[in-house]
């Protein structure tokens, strides 16, 4: 449950601002792939989600889901196949369709772990049409993004690299999938994509990890949960600290879309910290002042409320840009 977005929701912040979703591997395979079933639809109608799969089928059917629905904001679901360059590539479909790469999988590896082994068998390969993010964006008019997921079987360090126009410009958090070990043959690991992003003035926030046991162990550990595979990392941009990176995007509404974002994404200390960064160096325009919404958040903790809110230093901080009905809250 997100912490801040339900108040900036009623009090309007949100209409201000609109948001732009890339997520490249858009396979819809449960609720968790749904960007609306993660909370992100709070946005909407200022919300805009791209959607890019290699499978035409899967495409059409998360934009035959979305007219059903009748949703309130712009989603689209576009077969393309995106890599680092435009030009032809070779495509490893395997038996199940979401584990198809432009890396061949690395079978004699993956038979020996459980659950995977099966779903990558390779089925055929196929010559293909790639292109960029940033050339699809040129084409389309897209001038900025703000939040990008990969998840393409190995490939998601292509895709980053095709789109770093994109990167050094506006986004300002990615969810991408990474690995840890050769599954698909020559594919980069995840030391390969965190020092690309690190290079473009993304910080890495948290890793949800993938563990397997061995195939053919009748055995497993109370301890360990098996190998480390692969796993999804989160990174965000810190535009409240000097750097070279922070010239064309340290504006205050792009600090606050970066707040949202962590909020959505259940971040919400970084929230907090950015908020507060807002109330008190913009916060004499009404537009920035979060101290209201940053009480009416603290104050869903029993456990604050109990010690005295009035303790906590970042009511201290911001306690002179309360409105009078939100001070008692602190009280």
């Amino acid at each position: 449950m997100t912490l801040f977005l339900p108040s900036l929701k009623q009090s309007g912040h949100l209409e201000q601002i609109h948001f732009t979703i890339f997520n490249v591997g858009s396979r819809k395979l449960s609720s968790n792939d749904d960007y609306a079933s993660l909370g992100w639809d709070i946005f909407a109608p200022n919300l805009t989600i791209y959607g890019f799969d290699a499978d035409a089928d899967a495409c059409d059917a998360a934009n035959a889901d979305l007219e059903t629905r009748s949703v309130n904001w712009v989603e689209k679901h576009i077969p393309l196949i995106l890599g680092k360059v435009k030009g032809e590539s070779t495509l490893y479909v395997t038996k199940s369709l979401e584990c198809s790469s432009l890396y061949q999988p690395n079978q004699t590896y993956l038979r020996r772990f459980s659950e995977v082994g099966e779903m990558t068998e390779l089925e055929f390969q196929v010559e293909v049409e790639t292109t960029t993010l940033d050339d699809f964006c040129k084409t389309e008019g897209i001038d900025q993004i703000d939040f990008l997921q990969t998840d393409v079987q190995g490939a998601d360090l292509q895709v980053l690299q095709g789109a770093i126009g994109l990167l050094q410009k506006s986004v300002l958090a990615i969810q991408t999938e990474v690995v840890f070990s050769h599954l698909y043959l020559n594919q980069p690991l995840f030391s390969d994509v965190d020092t690309y992003l690190r290079e473009q003035g993304l910080t890495l926030f948290d890793l949800r990890l993938a563990h397997r046991l061995r195939t053919q162990a009748p055995i497993g550990s109370a301890v360990r949960v098996g190998q480390l595979l692969w796993g999804d990392a989160y990174y965000f941009r810190d535009l409240i600290q000097p750097s070279s990176f922070q010239s064309n995007t340290a504006s205050p509404d792009r600090i606050f879309k970066l707040a949202c974002i962590a909020d959505v994404m259940y971040f919400p200390d970084y929230a907090l910290e950015l908020l507060e960064y807002l109330t008190l160096n913009y916060g004499v325009d009404r537009k920035y002042n979060f101290a209201n919404h940053i009480a009416i958040a603290l104050s869903q903790f029993p456990d604050l409320v109990e010690e005295g809110l009035s303790s906590l230093p970042v009511i201290k901080n911001v306690r002179d840009y309360l409105d009078p009905e939100y001070a008692k809250l602190i009280t």
